[in-house]
């Protein structure tokens, strides 16, 4: 069991979107839960002899940050991640709360699964876990699971993450059911028809490539179908991994009609483009081609959609950045291009990654701090997100001028699969708190 400590964070710039809050001072944290922040140089409150004190100045301290989309893989898939070495990634990647996808063997379909995670988290675990279950029983995409059981369970949202609900019937069930419950449905936007056997973006890099392209438009239709069930229905609808122009348009447009709908990007949607799979890397040199810890589900698209996903995030359109964190094996990604799993290991390289987008005045640190902590929380009504008095003393503290070289062999998550590894990169997490217990220390 977590014992929640007494903190008092030093001299950091604090930064809380959920309050407007941008002041360089002390944070107190008494029993698990804030209590003040005091400006520089103000006296703040008596705390214990043995608090525990860290020096952060320097150093930026915001809420903990909350991943509402990445994959533990446990139970069935340990080979691939466990929830402890999952939840040790997240921590040292700043991240304190997560929510982790239902496409687990077996799939988190049923109560029994549901307890098994979120005992599993209470005993192993290193940071806060909000399970989302599936949307259909198997994920099959044709009969709704027990929603309002596995709510009662202590589920955040529905999701057949991996497969999308081909059926609009199936669909509109669902968001039927998500305003009774209260609980968003996530779906994975994809006409499977017109994605069939593609590995990346549909256009010049994988005409050149000589790969099958998935077109943005398997995409778009599917967000534009689920966005007018959610309209006729008056359910929740929370679109993941956007990554075309075209689906940050349909968000933004619905958001303008009053279509209850809440929107996620990745680190690697906003600022890897699909000339990465064939040998692009920031720093200007071309390594070899068809490197598959490139080819994620939705696939990297072009420069045009980069910038669209970058001014959906900078103009409230989507609501949260999510790390679709997704480990494999070693075997999973040591092999041909075609054949290769989909997805990247993003826990402990996603501050790094969107700090760069800092750094290149595309994204404001504010911004991103609000997008990785109450947008994400919001979304899903979450108790995280914020530093006000009362809440849990979930923190974060980062460097955001600490450099540092992708060691994927350094990393705590079991899976290694990042096209950043040997890349330098700047900004890191000096240390991570949930419930006012330090879980990780880069000192």
């Amino acid at each position: 069991m977590r014992v929640a400590r007494d903190v008092v964070i030093r001299g950091g710039r604090v930064i809380d979107a959920s309050q407007g809050l941008d002041i360089v001072g002390d944070l107190y944290a008494i029993d698990g839960r804030v209590t003040a922040i005091v400006p520089a140089g103000e006296p703040g409150p008596e705390v214990p002899a043995d608090a525990v004190t860290i020096e952060a100045g320097g150093a930026v301290v915001s809420p903990g940050f909350v991943d509402l989309h990445c994959h533990l893989r446990e139970p069935g898939l340990e080979e691939k991640e466990t929830i402890a070495d999952g939840t040790r990634a997240a921590a040292r990647g700043g991240f304190t709360s997560v929510c982790p996808m239902a496409n687990t063997k077996p799939p988190t379909d049923s109560k029994a699964v549901v307890e098994y995670v979120l005992r599993t988290a209470r005993a192993a675990g290193a940071v806060r876990v909000f399970p989302v279950a599936c949307v259909t029983k198997g994920m099959a995409g044709q009969e709704l699971v027990e929603m309002g059981e596995l709510a009662e369970a202590g589920v955040v949202a529905f999701s057949d993450d991996g497969k999308p609900v081909a059926s609009a019937r199936v669909m509109r069930a669902a968001l039927e059911y998500s305003k009774m419950f209260g609980r968003p449905i996530m779906p994975h936007s994809e006409d499977p028809e017109l994605a069939a056997g593609g590995v990346m973006n549909e256009g010049p890099v994988a005409t050149r490539l000589g790969l099958k392209g998935w077109p943005a438009v398997a995409e778009e239709v599917m967000i534009a179908r689920d966005i007018e069930l959610t309209a006729l229905t008056g359910g929740r609808l929370h679109v993941a991994h956007v990554s075309t122009a075209g689906g940050v348009e349909l968000v933004r447009r619905a958001k303008a009609r009053g279509v209850r709908v809440t929107a996620e990007a990745t680190p690697h949607h906003l600022a890897l483009t699909d000339e990465w799979v064939a040998g692009a890397r920031w720093d200007g040199r071309r390594v070899e081609p068809y490197d598959t810890s490139t080819k994620v589900s939705p696939p990297l698209r072009t420069e045009a959609d980069r910038r669209a996903v970058l001014e959906g995030l900078r103009d409230g359109t989507i609501d949260a950045i999510a790390t679709d964190h997704a480990p494999h094996s070693v075997v999973d990604k040591l092999c041909e291009y075609d054949q290769a799993a989909f997805g990247i290991s993003g826990f402990e390289t996603a501050l790094a990654t969107l700090l760069r987008l800092v750094r290149n005045e595309e994204l404001d640190l504010k911004l991103v701090i609000e997008k990785l902590t109450i947008g994400p929380a919001r979304a899903f009504g979450l108790e995280a997100g914020t530093l006000a008095v009362g809440a849990p003393a979930d923190v974060v503290v980062f460097g955001p001028n600490l450099r540092w070289t992708v060691d994927p062999r350094e990393f705590a998550s079991k899976g290694k699969n990042t096209p950043l590894a040997g890349l330098p990169v700047v900004g890191k997490v000096v240390a991570t708190l949930v419930g006012g217990e330090v879980l990780y220390s880069s000192r």
